[in-house]
C-alpha cells in the first residue's frame, strides 16, 4: 500500500483540505498523479502545531481530473477506513471554529 505524507501548516490549509462529508471524514489534496478510484493509501499527518504524523488508512473516493470545467484543482479525496490514531477528532477540534464557515473548500 502506498504511503502519502501531508503537512498542514495552518488552520485554514487544513479546512481547506478537509472533507467533512465521509461518513468518517477525509482529505482532498492536490496531485498530478492519478489514482482509480477505491484505492487504498496510507497517509502520514502532520497537523498544524503537531510534532508527529498521525496515521491514517484510507481508500480514494473523489477524483478531480486534469482541466475541470469549474477550475478546480487536480487532485484526490480520500475517505478514512481505518483511523487508529483519531485523526478525525484532532481535525475537527484543530479547525472546529472554521466548521460553519462559508469559506470555500479545496473540493466544494
Amino acid at each position: 500500500m502506498e504511503s502519502i505524507y501531508l503537512e498542514y501548516e495552518n488552520d485554514m490549509d487544513l479546512y481547506e483540505s478537509y472533507m467533512p462529508f465521509f461518513t468518517q471524514g477525509g482529505l482532498f489534496f492536490r496531485t498530478d498523479e492519478l489514482y482509480e478510484m477505491g484505492t487504498e493509501l496510507t497517509l502520514h499527518v502532520i497537523l498544524p502545531d503537531s510534532l508527529e504524523p498521525a496515521c491514517v488508512k484510507t481508500q480514494v473516493s473523489w477524483v478531480t481530473p486534469h482541466d475541470t470545467q469549474n477550475g478546480n484543482d487536480m487532485g484526490i479525496g480520500v475517505s478514512f477506513i481505518e483511523d487508529i490514531d483519531n485523526i478525525n477528532q484532532q481535525i475537527e477540534k484543530t479547525i472546529a471554529r472554521l466548521l460553519g464557515s462559508h469559506t470555500p473548500t479545496l473540493s466544494m
